[in-house]
């Protein structure tokens, strides 16, 4: 063989091999995102439960066991007896802790407030799922607590908004459904991953779809995740559903919010101009903007 042969060879082989440890290693990665649990919080800072917040909320520390796992919970005292339970539903890398920043609006109008760890986050055992199935344990979670014949109103972000999405449009859903706040939607979820993977500065462009498709088999979504579309979804959720949104996030595109609103027969959009994908809560006139949405639609819809 020709040297310049067998050296184009070795560097095809090499490229091969380093490849397929990229895809193995986006796919780890996406299905084991960092734990935020109460040392997280409390290493920054933050409140790392209910009863340290600003105001303090009475709530419970407890652990549901169901056929999806075992699920970690916070049962949370709201403010107004005759309001609505809240299921609060967390994003990717996120858990439970993140339902805190978003508190005040909720629990002013809430009787009852759910805030639970996704498998693979927070507490919660297993491996992330990135959204393919979780609206199950949600509506399973619901049963064991006694929430399936009380008024619901759901509230997610980024992965937790096109949960809260499929749980809203599964059949098994609570009848007393009363409303959905979707906080920083996105359609698919190629488009979080990459931006997740851009921002850590790790290369996607030849591995993410094989990634995606390694966890779409693995999960049941199949190959091209068939199903999972967030705006085919939401054409079936036939109550309120408030979008809340940064113009500038750079991990759920606006223009995902859009097109998902689109489908949903009663959207109402909250665009916060230029709030990105974290900062929402964060920063003093983000958070006063989506508090006065929040409050608002929670009147509305369940005329709390």
């Amino acid at each position: 063989m020709h040297p310049i042969l067998g050296l184009i060879q070795i560097l095809a082989i090499g490229f091969v091999i380093g490849l397929g440890s990229l895809i193995l290693y986006t796919a780890w990665m996406l299905t084991h995102p960092p734990r935020r649990t109460y040392a997280w919080s409390v290493s920054r800072s933050q409140a790392g439960d209910p009863s340290e917040l600003d105001e303090p909320l009475q709530f419970e520390n407890c652990e549901i066991d169901t056929k999806h796992g075992r699920v970690p919970i916070w049962d949370i005292a709201g403010r107004d007896p005759t309001g609505p339970v809240v299921l609060m539903t967390h994003g990717w890398g996120s858990s439970r802790q993140g339902a805190l920043k978003r508190m005040y609006p909720i629990a002013d109008h809430a009787s009852r407030i759910i805030a639970w760890d996704l498998p693979g986050h927070g507490e919660a055992p297993a491996h992330a799922q990135m959204g393919a199935d979780e609206h199950e344990a949600a509506i399973e979670l619901l049963t064991v607590l006694g929430i399936s014949d009380e008024d619901l109103v759901l509230f997610g972000w980024s992965m937790g908004a096109g949960i809260s999405l499929a749980i809203a449009a599964d059949p098994h859903c609570p009848q007393r459904l009363r409303g959905v706040i979707c906080e920083a939607v996105y359609r698919v979820p190629y488009t979080p991953a990459q931006a997740v993977l851009a921002l850590r500065g790790i290369p996607h462009r030849l591995s993410l779809k094989p990634a995606l498709s390694l966890i779409g088999l693995k999960l049941g979504q199949g190959a091209r995740w068939h199903g999972f579309d967030r705006a085919q979804l939401a054409a079936r959720v036939q109550v309120p559903t408030l979008f809340l949104h940064g113009d500038q996030d750079p991990v759920s595109p606006i223009q995902d919010a859009m097109d998902v609103s689109e489908y949903a027969p009663h959207a109402e959009r909250c665009i916060i101009d230029g709030a990105g994908h974290n900062n929402i809560w964060a920063d003093p006139h983000y958070r006063a903007v989506a508090s006065e949405a929040v409050s608002g639609f929670m009147k509305r819809s369940c005329g709390c």
